[in-house]
């Protein structure tokens, strides 16, 4: 049985907030923080079986804390509520536990992994994959790069929203990973767009097609979760925006260009999702790709 721990979750985006709903579900002493006060109310106010306390700022999220986590948007934003005067690492004590799900650059995980350090403060960069979906199932992959004592530190409370917990190196490592993850996603992503828009044209059964070819190898995450979807140019509501997948493909090419690695396939699939969004597209789930393909007729 996992000893109940003092977490502090912050960040309650479409990720955050669903995983502090496992947290305190499991039976941890749950506190929230959300640089938007209102979101965090609202957390409140939707999860009464859950007992939790809303701090004012994430320095006071983290003094009493054992464990602290992280969910934001970018680089500038984890350096706010981190390292900032009112940052987490301005309170939360020697011994503590500290661990980010956001996608950012190695850069600034490396950086707070040093502060982490001489703060004597476990850290772990863990970005995810899963979707929403995963967050609300709790079924999330975390890619974590850190010192082993760091993680296992961390994983009693990371079980209670993930299936998988792969420990991938040392600081930074999780969120290199994270960008061979979205590199992966994005040619995924680009193909099944193009597979459905020449079965569409040739006027197929989209329903068979997908039974003939997602049991071979052709079979992949996107088409198995968004080939009905696609094909009914449903692309709300699903969690992950262009908007997202762009930030992260941008830390991707520009890690690229550092390490003196070639990314054709993943810049040009870059440039399709900025077509997308100058059509209005860019709160829209990552299969919108589809919508700069024009349909051609078919069912």
């Amino acid at each position: 049985m996992t000893t109940a721990k003092r977490v502090s979750m912050i960040g309650l985006g479409v990720m955050g907030g669903p995983i502090a709903r496992h947290i305190g579900r499991a039976g941890h002493a749950l506190t929230i923080y959300n640089r938007s006060p209102g979101r965090a109310d609202r957390w409140r106010e939707a999860h009464p079986d859950i007992a939790v306390r809303v701090a004012g700022s994430p320095a006071e999220a983290a003094a009493e804390a054992e464990m602290v986590i992280t969910c934001v948007g970018n680089d500038d934003d984890l350096a706010d509520v981190v390292l900032g005067p009112q940052g987490v690492f301005s309170s939360l004590r020697p011994g503590g536990v500290f661990v980010d799900h956001t996608t950012v650059s190695a850069r600034i995980a490396r950086q707070i992994a040093v502060e982490a350090r001489d703060l004597q403060v476990k850290c772990v960069d863990a970005p995810m994959t899963g979707s929403q979906i995963g967050a609300e199932n709790g079924t999330l992959t975390l890619m974590c790069g850190g010192r082993p004592d760091a993680i296992e530190a961390a994983r009693p409370v990371m079980e209670a929203y993930s299936r998988r917990i792969v420990h991938v190196g040392k600081s930074g490592a999780g969120q290199l990973t994270k960008m061979a993850n979205q590199i992966c996603i994005a040619g995924a992503v680009a193909g099944v767009s193009e597979a459905l828009r020449m079965a569409q044209a040739s006027h197929l059964d989209m329903a068979k097609v997908y039974e003939a070819i997602s049991g071979g190898a052709a079979q992949s995450w996107q088409m198995d979760n968004r080939w009905e979807s696609m094909s009914e140019d449903r692309f709300d509501g699903f969690g992950f925006a262009i908007d997202w997948m762009r930030k992260d493909l941008g830390l991707a090419l520009d890690e690229g260009r550092g390490l003196g690695v070639s990314l054709p396939v993943t810049s040009l699939v870059d440039q399709f999702y900025a077509d997308v969004q100058a059509l209005g597209g860019g709160r829209q789930d990552t299969s919108a790709l589809v919508r700069r393909l024009p349909r051609k007729g078919g069912k």
